[in-house]
């Protein structure tokens, strides 16, 4: 029990101190675990970080789930990820609380149209980081462009997905000699595969292919609710803003309207904690189950296939990671990840966030801060919220 205590304890001072985005959560993990309190060393810490990078899902949160799996056992994984997510989650909800008890209707005051400025900013910031290590040479570069108008034709989550599959098929063909970071990784071995390992898989793939009939026979809201959030966790790549797009594809505007989508996507970008409680505000707002039990169903489903992945991956992770099919097929998916952040850039991040001159003077400020400046995240958006609440 002490040891479930201290992991949680560790976990829950980074998530309220972890701010800066997926990247600059890793960076904070290698600090306080590898350096400061000797969990693993940084050829374990590295392993873990590419087998989480590689899995669909957010990337920094499967590694806290990882590490405490490793460290504590199942039950070390769910105090590791409550300890990291809990504070942004307490945050996130009080935010649309407070959103309701003002009403949704009046998202359009200043401060929040300076959130939306904001959040293109930071998804215009993302898709030129990730872009130049995911699309650094011309046939990725166009594989991006091909998934960008793959998504805009087809649209919702079936052009997403459908792109990030058909990415990875085009870099099963044309990118067989690309190599992945991951790569460079000396890997730690972990053994045989367990039947705790096939028992994530089967239930990941159970959840994944009989919720949503089941959710549309049963008709219960919470179900449904759960389903939606389930297969954005389930099948984003590359987690973080790329979330965006699958969610709201689901949600927009049938259970939460756009603009307090994107008010509240501009506030994520404030916190410390994964990007990923988004999905509690959201939850919270979410017509017809909303409030804190949407919350609770919503935070819940995005996690979960997260963490069944690592559960499944962990005993295969030094076999997959040097299959050249394998890394093929991630680098095109890559690729088209980058191309599904373009998309998502335009509508509605753009379309629906930037609107005015002004609202694009406060973008386009926010941005400089972000790639010239270097500076954190949540005080660009904290700024920018103040500028919106000055000039708009």
């Amino acid at each position: 029990m002490r040891n479930l205590l201290e992991i949680g304890w560790v976990f829950l001072r980074l998530g309220v101190t972890s701010f800066g985005g997926p990247v600059a959560h890793l960076g904070y993990f290698r600090e306080a675990l590898v350096q400061r309190r000797q969990w693993l060393d940084d050829a374990k810490f590295a392993d873990l970080v590419a087998l989480c990078q590689f899995l669909p899902g957010p990337a920094s949160s499967q590694v806290v789930f990882a590490i405490g799996l490793q460290r504590g056992g199942l039950a070390g994984g769910l105090m590791a990820s409550a300890g990291f997510t809990i504070p942004s989650v307490i945050l996130m909800v009080a935010f649309a609380l407070g959103l309701s008890w003002f009403g949704t209707d009046t998202v359009e005051a200043g401060w929040l149209s300076g959130l939306k400025a904001a959040a293109a900013a930071v998804v215009a910031h993302a898709i030129v980081s990730m872009a130049g290590k995911l699309c650094p040479d011309r046939t990725r570069a166009t594989l991006a462009i091909a998934a960008t108008l793959f998504v805009l034709a087809i649209g919702g989550a079936i052009g997403q997905v459908g792109a990030i599959v058909l990415g990875g098929l085009t870099g099963l063909f044309l990118l067989k000699s690309e190599s992945s970071p991951t790569e460079e990784v000396h890997p730690r071995r972990t053994g045989k595969p367990t039947f705790s390992a096939g028992l994530c898989l089967a239930v990941f793939a159970i959840l994944l292919l009989a919720v949503p009939p089941l959710a549309g026979m049963l008709q219960l809201p919470w179900l449904d609710l759960f389903d939606r959030f389930y297969r954005a966790g389930a099948l984003v790549f590359g987690g973080g803003h790329v979330v965006l797009p699958l969610l709201s594809a689901e949600l927009v505007p049938e259970m939460v309207s756009e603009s307090a989508f994107l008010a509240g996507y501009g506030a994520a970008q404030a916190i410390p904690g994964p990007l990923f409680t988004f999905s509690s505000f959201l939850g919270t707002l979410a017509v017809p189950f909303g409030g804190i039990p949407g919350a609770l169903v919503a935070t819940l489903a995005i996690f979960l296939p997260g963490w069944l992945l690592v559960g499944a991956a962990l005993p295969f992770w030094e076999q997959l990671r040097r299959n050249p099919r394998a890394q093929a097929f991630l680098t095109g998916a890559n690729a088209a990840v980058v191309g599904l952040l373009i998309a998502a850039f335009y509508d509605p991040v753009w379309t629906r966030g930037v609107q005015s001159a002004a609202e694009f003077g406060v973008a386009l400020t926010a941005y400089l801060l972000l790639a010239i400046w270097k500076t954190q995240a949540w005080l660009v958006v904290l700024l920018a919220a103040i500028a919106g609440f000055i000039l708009l």
